[in-house]
């Protein structure tokens, strides 16, 4: 595959596989409304490149996907496009259902006409990669990981959009015979993002020496993912998975909140000290926790392993030590995500 249309591709993990892709030598359309987490500055490195081509606009826009396909013919499109923060979705559920539900069948319709016009040859190569989450299965008790074989039990209203995205996507491969495939990934994080997500937002308030907050007990586990990992597993199910199958994504990496935010503050400590000597973990305040907090996540992903040979690269202490040095190392980038509209406040009262 050389050409792909790449939705939501100047956000967190979207801009992270474009950077990525486009290094390997495919030539990438980026589709991206430019939201509040949508950012260029993230893809400044591409500008001028004859491998990039970025087009502002929604994927809720069939006549705009329609001549973004006729004109670049891409072999897949990669959907990453989503409202993505729990929070957020808490104060404003609406903008979820009409990005995340509304926008992901429009794309698919556009895509379902394109697919049709396509050669035996060419639509049988074809390719519609959905990216999901790990939290359209609900919440997890003490043991247990989720896999493909899941029940949805989706909490929030973030998630239950993802999940009716899912099941959106399913349908078209059962319905229309359209080629999809589906990842479900753990907690993401990595360079380039947007600090409303723990790690940044705890890595920009210690720096700036405010509160850090953590909600509730802060014993909620995640799955944490390196976002390059991510990235590379998408390519290896873009390449390989099955069609019509699920593949669910995960770093091997569970760990508490508390326990990250006080590795955090441990590696900023040993980096960069606070000029009083105090140790960051003394910014920790907890805090009222958010609704319908789900308390634990895990993957299991041998199926990823056992079928399309991948397994994640990086640790969780290679992967957060990297994080931290690259948020170090480009606070010109923090300072100008900072100059819009978000404050680091708490959402999702």
């Amino acid at each position: 595959m050389n050409t792909l249309l790449v939705t939501g591709g100047a956000g967190f993990i979207g801009a992270n596989f474009v950077l990525g892709a486009v290094a390997r030598g495919r030539r990438i359309v980026n589709l991206d409304k430019l939201t509040y987490a949508g950012n260029l500055d993230t893809l400044a490195s591409l500008k001028g490149s004859e491998r990039h081509h970025f087009m502002q606009g929604d994927i809720g826009d069939r006549a705009l996907v329609g001549r973004l396909l006729a004109e670049f013919k891409p072999q897949a499109i990669l959907n990453f496009a989503a409202e993505s923060h729990v929070d957020r979705s808490i104060d404003g559920p609406a903008e979820f259902v009409q990005t995340n539900v509304v926008g992901t069948l429009g794309l698919l319709e556009a895509t379902r006409d394109y697919w049709r016009t396509l050669d035996a040859a060419e639509a049988a190569a074809f390719r519609f990669l959905h990216v999901s989450t790990d939290e359209v299965y609900g919440s997890l008790g003490a043991e247990g990981y989720f896999s493909e074989t899941s029940p949805y039990a989706p909490n929030s209203p973030y998630s239950a959009s993802k999940a009716a995205s899912d099941h959106l996507v399913r349908a078209f491969h059962h319905t229309y015979g359209l080629p999809t495939l589906t990842t479900n990934c753990s907690n993401n994080y990595g360079p380039f993002q947007f600090p409303e997500k723990l790690i940044p937002l705890i890595i920009a308030k210690a720096l700036a020496g405010e509160a850090l907050p953590v909600y509730g007990d802060g014993l909620n586990i995640r799955d944490w993912l390196y976002v390059e990992d991510h990235c590379s597993a998408i390519e290896r199910v873009l390449e390989g998975g099955r069609v019509g199958e699920t593949y669910t994504v995960g770093g091997n990496a569970e760990k508490t909140n508390i326990d990250v935010v006080k590795t955090v503050c441990a590696l900023l400590d040993q980096r960069r000290p606070r000029a009083d000597g105090q140790p960051r973990e003394s910014q920790i305040q907890f805090v009222k926790d958010r609704p319908g907090h789900d308390r634990r996540y895990a993957i299991d992903a041998s199926r990823l392993r056992r079928e399309l040979g991948w397994t994640p690269a990086h640790s969780f202490e290679q992967g957060l030590a990297a994080t931290v040095d690259w948020y170090l190392g480009h606070q010109d980038w923090v300072s100008r995500v900072l100059d819009g509209s978000y404050r680091m406040e708490r959402l999702g009262q």
